[in-house]
């Protein structure tokens, strides 16, 4: 039996989570599938996996070559991808990561240009910003919003996002236009973010002519998201600091007032990034220079 075969096999078993899940992406029958990694199990002498009615996990031989595995095919496909690319455009399924706020606002609204350009390119967005491990997930990059902390990186910068205090207009009309940030501690409110990957409060600072204030004062709604953040901001919940990208229409629409315009938000620094391990194929370099010249272009 062929060894390639019995090895996606078993990478698609184990990260489907199942034989009948893998079965059904790889239009096969399940009992071929099973005859898959009985045959590799046997030629290898070891157990990849302990099965169960319910359960599917791997043994610790299994997570070695799981991983083994994955090196080399993905080095099959990169070979595969670089000999297509001599002669044609370039093909196959990115899989990328994006905090919500940059997917649906700026990315995904981008990307009809870059699939018209490489029609034969898939991608596969998944929504978040997680602290994931990207060759498990078999994620292909990511893009991050603030510092970088996993040293097992390589990121590229996609520049900085601008910030601004803000309130909705209904807001300001019922509770008073502060015009100095300690104002915020009398009486006001705040839509209080928290960082999706920490769980911690999110503390913003203004700066002026070498003072520092922070936003601080009583809040009711606290949200790990930016786009309900704004959502809650719009319909009169609190003062929030926010991405300006996010709010540009509705200050510009008269919806929502920016606060304090004589004082600084610190901008947030954005990378795109992919593990320091993994050769990058062809359609992953041009989707990064692409999402480069994305940001780049809102500067």
């Amino acid at each position: 039996m062929d060894r390639l075969t019995m090895m996606r096999s078993f990478v698609r078993v184990v990260d489907s989570g199942s034989f009948v899940s893998a079965a059904g992406r790889l239009n096969i029958p399940k009992s071929t599938i099973t005859r898959h990694i009985q045959a590799l199990e046997h030629e290898l002498g070891v157990k990849l996996l302990n099965r169960t009615s319910r359960t599917l996990n791997l043994t610790e031989q299994g997570r070695i070559y799981y991983q083994g595995t994955l090196r080399l095919l993905e080095s099959l496909d990169i070979l595969d991808s670089n000999v297509q690319m001599s002669a044609m455009q370039p093909r196959g399924k990115i899989r990328v990561e994006i905090p919500n706020a940059l997917a649906y606002c700026l990315v995904i609204p981008a990307l009809p240009d870059f699939l018209a350009r490489y029609p034969d390119i898939q991608i596969e967005v998944s929504v978040g910003n997680r602290t994931v491990n990207l060759i498990e997930q078999n994620i292909d990059c990511v893009i991050r919003i603030g510092e970088l902390y996993n040293d097992s990186l390589i990121a590229r910068s996609l520049g900085e996002l601008a910030q601004v205090t803000c309130a909705s207009r209904q807001y300001i009309e019922r509770a008073g236009l502060p015009v100095h940030p300690a104002d915020l501690a009398l009486g006001h409110t705040l839509v209080q973010i928290v960082s999706p990957r920490t769980g911690q409060m999110v503390v913003n600072e203004l700066y002026r002519d070498g003072q520092t204030e922070r936003v601080s004062a009583q809040w009711q709604f606290a949200v790990n998201d930016s786009m309900g953040a704004r959502t809650a901001a719009l319909n009169g919940l609190g003062v929030v600091t926010t991405y300006r990208f996010l709010v540009e229409e509705y200050l510009s629409n008269g919806q929502m007032v920016e606060l304090f315009p004589d004082w600084h938000n610190t901008p947030i620094p954005i990378h795109i990034a992919w593990p320091e391990n993994r050769q990058l194929p062809s359609k992953v370099r041009i989707f990064i220079e692409w999402a480069r010249s994305v940001f780049n272009a809102g500067e």
